[in-house]
């Protein structure tokens, strides 16, 4: 998809003015593999930018997206739990966001080296 090509199908949305397309374009390295992948992710907004303000903006969202499912995914294991009961699984978030905001009051910056 090109910059200024008509998009056919579009729903209307109420204060809809940009339609972005992005390209993810990834390399990676495991024991002397490398997997490539591309990936398409389409937006939807309300602001009128230039390409390198909605560039900065979906990085910066992905940056904090990425920092924080790295943390509870590897460092507190989420997703290995065995825990499946809904009540469960959320006063366990809960129990995991509340440990990593009292290991940030402490000026830890590694949540793994505060554990």
């Amino acid at each position: 998809m090109s910059p200024g090509t008509a998009i056919d199908n579009i729903p209307k949305f109420p204060g809809l003015k940009t339609v972005i397309c992005v390209k993810l374009y990834r390399e990676v390295h495991r024991a002397n593999i490398i997997k490539n992948s591309v990936k398409t992710r389409s937006y939807v907004s309300s602001l009128i930018e230039t390409a390198e303000e909605f560039a900065n903006r979906i990085r910066g969202y992905w940056g904090v997206e990425n920092k924080v499912y790295y943390v509870r995914d590897v460092t507190q294991g989420e997703e290995a739990s065995r825990i499946r009961t809904k009540h469960e699984v959320q006063i366990w978030a809960v129990a995991r966001n509340f440990a990593l905001n009292i290991y940030r009051n402490y000026g830890f910056d590694n949540m793994a080296q505060a554990q």
